[in-house]
């Protein structure tokens, strides 16, 4: 196990490791791992969707190769370098323009270093309602870290080619249906001793009292690991959690005495795998003092029947309602990192998405599909 650094909780520290520990050992009997399986009729295996649907998270082992690896890594380097020098700065630290420079859409997103700039705010609705403990960083840190980036397809081309990982579309098709739609994309940045926690939250505010509510109303969550995570640094989750309706967290956190849910379990991982993560479950990351960095490419999708019609919650974009031609639109993304995936494996047979292939929609991924991508997420789909 990842032990903490000398940044640590301070007198908590033991309690802290110890819960880390017992933490492991719950995810460890959960039996909702293993390798992304098919079944005899090329569908995902049942055992996987049941483990997903009684947990609300699974993790799959082993999804992307050496050379997908390198691909991702290479390019959160090019981005890591490329960051505005600090928070509305429009150039980076070298002096040229910035990655996000001309963006109009809210992408990065800044921290105190093992801060938690959401929890106990009126921020994203008010959804993160306890504030996380904060553990002071070491006197060498900057006075702010970029530990979000939102948009992040227009960033990466591999995180674009990951989006349409043929596997994971399958999977995304048996958990929400051939017409699936997509939510957003986005980077978590974990930097030992500095990455910020998440405080515990439920993602998801539209669907909560409909009527027709159910387990999958608000989707689901693909978390791709580049270097691995581990109880340290990861995202934890409560089990089951996703089935009960809106949780009263505030009083979870009172009955637990703090933060420590002793119900939750940590997402482990190592590098290439995914886990993906229903978006109504209780969830929530400790601050990294750690001496581990933690990446995820997070990337989410919807029921096409959650969305369609729907007022937005307004967490990632304006509220607005989303029509098939937004829809339509926001899906583009899917074809385009299909192509592109395409060329970069060409041996690997592509998914085909329903919806595109219904209509007969081309998609060619060159230099100028790259440079329409620029401010994408302003379409995002939030429920």
């Amino acid at each position: 196990m990842n032990q903490l650094a000398p940044i640590d909780y301070g007198p908590e520290a033991a309690a802290m490791q110890a819960y880390l520990q017992a933490g492991e050992a719950r995810a460890a009997a959960l039996g909702n791992r293993g390798p992304l399986r098919l079944d005899a009729d090329g569908k995902i295996h049942p055992e996987i969707l049941e483990a997903y649907w009684r947990c609300g998270f699974y993790v799959f082992e082993g999804v992307l190769g050496a050379a997908e690896l390198a691909d991702l890594d290479a390019d959160l380097k090019d981005i890591l370098d490329r960051l505005p020098a600090e928070r509305g700065a429009a150039l980076d630290a070298k002096g040229r323009p910035a990655l996000t420079a001309g963006n109009a859409a809210n992408t990065l997103f800044w921290s105190r270093p093992l801060g938690d700039p959401f929890g106990g705010t009126d921020l994203a609705n008010g959804r993160h309602p306890v504030k996380m403990f904060e553990p002071t960083p070491d006197a060498a840190a900057p006075k702010e870290v970029v530990y979000l980036i939102l948009g992040s397809l227009q960033f990466s081309d591999a995180a674009l080619r990951l989006y349409a990982h043929p596997a994971l579309l399958a999977m995304a098709a048996a958990v929400n249906g051939d017409d699936f739609v997509p939510f957003n994309e986005a980077i978590f940045i974990k930097e030992p001793g500095r990455g910020a926690s998440v405080a515990w939250h439920q993602d998801g505010v539209t669907h909560w009292d409909s009527p027709d509510w159910d387990q999958g109303s608000h989707g689901f969550n693909f978390m791709a690991q580049l270097y691995g995570c581990t109880a340290a640094n990861g995202v934890w989750v409560v089990p089951g959690s996703h089935k009960g309706g809106k949780a009263d967290i505030k009083a979870m956190v009172a009955a637990a005495g703090g933060e420590r849910l002793p119900e939750a379990v940590p997402i482990l991982c190592a590098p290439g795998d995914v886990a993906i993560t229903n978006r109504q479950a209780v969830h929530g990351s400790f601050a990294n003092t750690s001496r581990d960095w933690r990446v995820t490419w997070n990337f989410g999708f919807h029921r096409r029947r959650s969305v369609l019609g729907v007022r937005g919650g307004g967490v990632h974009n304006a509220p607005a309602v989303y029509d098939a031609e937004r829809i339509r639109e926001r899906a583009r993304l899917i074809g385009l990192g299909i192509a592109a995936r395409r060329q970069r494996f060409p041996e690997e047979a592509p998914f085909a998405y329903a919806p595109q292939v219904a209509s007969d929609e081309r998609f060619t991924w060159d230099a100028a599909a790259k440079a329409g991508l620029r401010d994408y997420n302003l379409l995002d789909l939030s429920i």
